[in-house]
């Protein structure tokens, strides 16, 4: 069965984010639990990131235009980022109530059902964090990854609030309440910060995983040692990077210089098939080089590298 669509999931990560305002606000409101309150906080959070990420996967699926010749895709890693923000930020807010409840604790109400409305919500999370996940392997989309990540966190929260809320009710320690809040608080944080670093690292160009480095290297080796009629063949200054959805690889060829330009042409057209067919979504440029020469990009960087 295939994975569903960045858009569809989010759409649906739209409405079930509603859906667990409705519930965990209920929970928070019937039991007037600091740290169910701050569960509830979070789920707004997952509701301006859904919308958002949604905008950004929309404009990452347009075609290269004239002004964007590369496409749009780095337009998912606004998304992740925008999302880290906005968890550290809500983060910081229910930081500050849960001190205000520390300092005057108040009584817990009606926890059973609160409880209840809880881990339903928590249900709804887990189910489709785990399809986000799955779907953000499929499509290689950061966004969706992002926003899955983001709901897992909530549900280990919604888990952690739970245990914090049972532990009240079995003591009767009312500070429990706020405490669990401000390590809700820290838990957020420290998602938010990851989110914020791998967008930036994504808008940074960063290489591809090492285990698709890994496959375009036994293409080219693979090639090297069947190169055609006794010929040599050199692959160097392999340079990768990931742009949202898209891979992106840079290689220099070198062939025997004897050889014509529609030999070499040839061979580089069933290497670039080979090298898209190992790595799904990969797009390859390839630069022909005789094997006494390097580019004139390389030879400028020796000679800085020499001074």
């Amino acid at each position: 069965m295939a994975a569903p669509s960045p858009r569809t999931l989010l759409r649906l990560s739209v409405a079930v984010a509603l859906l667990t305002i409705a519930l965990k606000g209920a929970a928070g409101w019937i039991t007037h639990s600091m740290g169910l309150i701050s569960d509830a906080m979070e789920s707004f959070v997952n509701l301006a990131s859904a919308v958002f990420a949604l905008a950004m996967i929309t404009i990452a699926n347009r075609p290269a235009d004239e002004g964007h010749p590369y496409g749009h895709h780095k337009a998912e890693y606004f998304s992740s980022g925008f999302e880290g923000i906005l968890i550290i930020a809500a983060a910081l807010a229910i930081g500050w109530a849960a001190v205000g409840r520390l300092l005057a604790p108040q009584p817990l109400e009606r926890l059973g059902w609160g409880m209840a409305l809880s881990v339903a919500s928590a249900g709804l999370n887990a189910a489709l964090a785990l399809l986000m996940l799955k779907a953000a392997r499929v499509h290689h989309s950061i966004a969706l990854e992002a926003d899955g990540r983001h709901l897992m966190t909530d549900v280990w929260t919604s888990a952690g609030v739970l245990v914090g809320v049972l532990a009240v009710m079995l003591t009767g320690w009312l500070w429990l309440d706020p405490l669990l809040a401000l390590a809700v608080a820290a838990n957020i944080v420290r998602e938010g910060a990851r989110l914020v670093w791998r967008s930036s690292q994504g808008l940074m160009d960063h290489a591809l995983e090492p285990a698709q480095q890994a496959a375009i290297q036994a293409v080219l080796d693979r090639f090297a040692a069947e190169a055609p009629d006794g010929g040599v063949l050199r692959f160097d200054d392999i340079a990768t990077r990931r742009s949202g959805q898209r891979l992106f690889a840079d290689i220099h060829m070198h062939v025997p210089g004897q050889w014509t330009l529609q030999r070499a042409a040839g061979l580089r057209d069933a290497l670039e098939q080979a090298l898209m067919d190992a790595v799904p979504g990969l797009r390859v440029t390839l630069q022909l080089l005789p094997l006494d020469m390097e580019a004139r990009a390389v030879q400028a960087t020796g000679e800085g590298d020499t001074r």
